[in-house]
């Protein structure tokens, strides 16, 4: 009697190789390429490390993104506050739609799917134009794309870009925490020497990460109507005051009723870490991607490179910091 074999392990979405157009692999293909922290490639596009997938979006999107002046677009480099942001955003945004905390989507929503990603959940195939009637206006999107690589639309239109960036060592430690849960079965773990070496020459996903923060830290500078630039340190330091500041950059100040209501830390509450991580819809399922929910929420706070980085590791970091940011007037 033959035994029966087990069945093959689903593999996730984001794992899976989608078929690329020939138009596709002559463009993504043709670029520098070094493996990635989770599977297939990085590709060098406009002096930016992109993953296979994130290339796909890209092309996508700069084809046919649309920007209207209404619309509000979120940027970060990956694992520098993403998921806090865009809680923070929807709820800011939209509160007047949902008066009643008990019934509020982030209650039974992911984040992640409030504040689609523009290259990885909207815009996936080049030849296809995504339906973005759902998205009621302003309509909150994400991204990880550098300045250079956004669409002209976006750089060229009224719409508002809200940037968080993190202190390097933060983002590197959770980046290698999160990679590593994301990697195939079989694979094994990333060695916290490889990564670090990755991360210091710029080879992940949307780095190099100083380039990335600069591209947009300029652009705060040159248009700060348009560009809003905080650091996750600050937010976590004093958030009422930069939700406030927030809320005035985007055109929806807290009205003296809304302040006398509380209605600042009633945000602060619902999109804190201790409550979005303690929420049924964020502790279990996965995404449209394939990714789990929990994966986006380890920790949260400042400073946890601590526990992780060498004296060595910590020097080579702030140096490439200090003389990337030289001059900008950005520190860390």
């Amino acid at each position: 009697m033959k035994t029966r074999q087990p069945p093959p392990p689903v593999v996730p979405r984001y794992l899976q190789e989608k078929e690329l157009s020939q138009e596709d692999k002559d463009d993504i293909f043709s670029l520098p390429t070094e493996k990635a922290w989770v599977a297939h490639g990085l590709h060098k596009y406009h002096g930016f490390w992109l993953s296979t997938k994130q290339m796909q979006g890209v092309l996508a999107c700069q084809k046919h993104f649309q920007a209207v002046d209404s619309d509000i677009v979120l940027v970060t480099t990956p694992k520098s506050g993403t998921t806090w942001l865009q809680a923070l955003l929807f709820a800011l945004v939209k509160r007047a739609h949902y008066l009643d905390p008990q019934r509020h989507p982030l209650l039974t929503e992911n984040p992640h799917v409030l504040v689609p990603n523009l290259e990885f959940d909207i815009y996936t195939d080049r030849q296809v134009l995504p339906d973005l009637s759902s998205l009621a206006r302003p309509r909150l999107i994400s991204t990880h794309l550098p300045y250079v690589c956004l669409p002209d639309s976006v750089k060229h239109s009224g719409c508002k870009v809200v940037y968080v960036c993190r202190d390097p060592k933060d983002v590197f430690v959770s980046l290698w925490h999160f990679s590593n849960k994301l990697r195939p079965v079989g694979s094994g773990t990333m060695s916290l020497d490889e990564a670090f070496d990755k991360f210091c020459r710029g080879v992940n996903t949307s780095g190099p990460f100083w380039d990335h923060v600069l591209g947009f830290w300029k652009e705060s500078l040159k248009r700060p109507e348009s560009a809003f630039f905080i650091k996750f340190e600050e937010m976590k330091q004093e958030p009422a005051l930069h939700l406030r500041r927030l809320a005035k950059f985007l055109g929806c100040p807290f009205s003296p009723e809304e302040e006398t209501h509380g209605v600042v830390d009633g945000i602060l509450r619902l999109c804190s870490f201790e409550n979005l991580s303690n929420l049924d819809v964020n502790k279990s399922g996965i995404l449209s991607s394939g990714m789990e929910k929990s994966a986006f929420f380890r920790k949260g706070e400042v400073g946890d490179w601590m526990n992780y980085l060498t004296t060595e590791m910590v020097k080579k970091l702030d140096s490439i910091t200090q003389e990337k940011f030289h001059g900008s007037g950005l520190k860390f």
